[in-house]
């Protein structure tokens, strides 16, 4: 007499990684900043009018919790000094776009200069890359390894430190091509939330846009936020090159 035998149980393990926020602060003020500047990797301080406006912003409850990590260069460790941060640690993965021979030019004045040949270059997205600088896509490779870290790690972090940092993320998080509009706002003086969740086909770090244009108050009353998400982040909305 024949048995069936009973059809074989596949049981599919995967391994589910929670979500580890990131927030972004760009540094305060320069002069250079005032003046249209591109800084980069210069080490340009913090103007007076610069540190008097750091002094005014407030993190939200909800966020002091972050691991600080800062830029190495001068105006983004002041901005966390004045923020109550003396003690954060920097990693030099986190020090701004290098613009090579454009640094210290003002935009206006390269578009002016050099007319179809900057739009041209603008076009690459992100391989524009300054002569003698780097690219976006350069700096996105660079931060990789350090989002990978943090992703295992498991911690929430603040990065303090630059537009070109924050621009390359934002590229990853939504696909952004850096080519024509940013599709939301990235307002200076505010965070710019994220997540990152580890890729284990890859090893890297998947990145993810959360909320954008975060006001630095601890007045504003908590709303429902989405699952996992902290209180009290409201909702961003929407370029060319910009200086750093």
């Amino acid at each position: 007499m024949s048995t069936t035998s009973p059809p074989l149980e596949l049981k599919i393990h995967s391994k589910i990684h929670p979500r580890i926020l990131l927030a972004i602060l760009r540094h305060g003020p320069t002069l250079w900043t005032e003046e249209g500047r591109i800084q980069g990797r210069k080490d340009i301080p913090l103007s007076p009018q610069g540190r008097d406006r750091v002094a005014t912003w407030h993190l939200p409850p909800e966020f002091k919790t972050f691991t600080v990590l800062t830029s190495p260069l001068g105006r983004a460790r002041q901005t966390a000094q004045i923020l109550g941060f003396s003690d954060a640690l920097s990693d030099p993965r986190l020090t701004e776009m290098d613009w090579g021979e454009w640094e210290g030019r003002r935009l206006a004045d390269l578009r002016a200069e050099l007319r179809g040949d900057f739009t041209a270059a603008e076009n690459q997205g992100l391989d524009f890359t300054p002569p003698g600088g780097e690219s976006p896509r350069h700096v996105q490779e660079r931060l990789q390894p350090l989002l990978t870290e943090i992703a295992h790690r498991g911690q929430a972090t603040l990065f303090i430190c630059h537009k070109g940092i924050l621009r390359a993320l934002y590229a990853l998080a939504t696909s952004w091509p850096m080519i024509g509009k940013l599709p939301h706002r990235l307002d200076d003086g505010c965070l710019h939330l994220f997540h990152l969740t580890p890729d284990d086909d890859t090893g890297r770090s998947i990145v993810g846009l959360e909320k954008t244009n975060i006001p630095l108050t601890t007045s504003a009353a908590p709303s429902e936020p989405p699952s996992g998400m902290p209180s009290g982040v409201p909702s961003g909305t929407g370029t060319k090159t910009s200086s750093s």
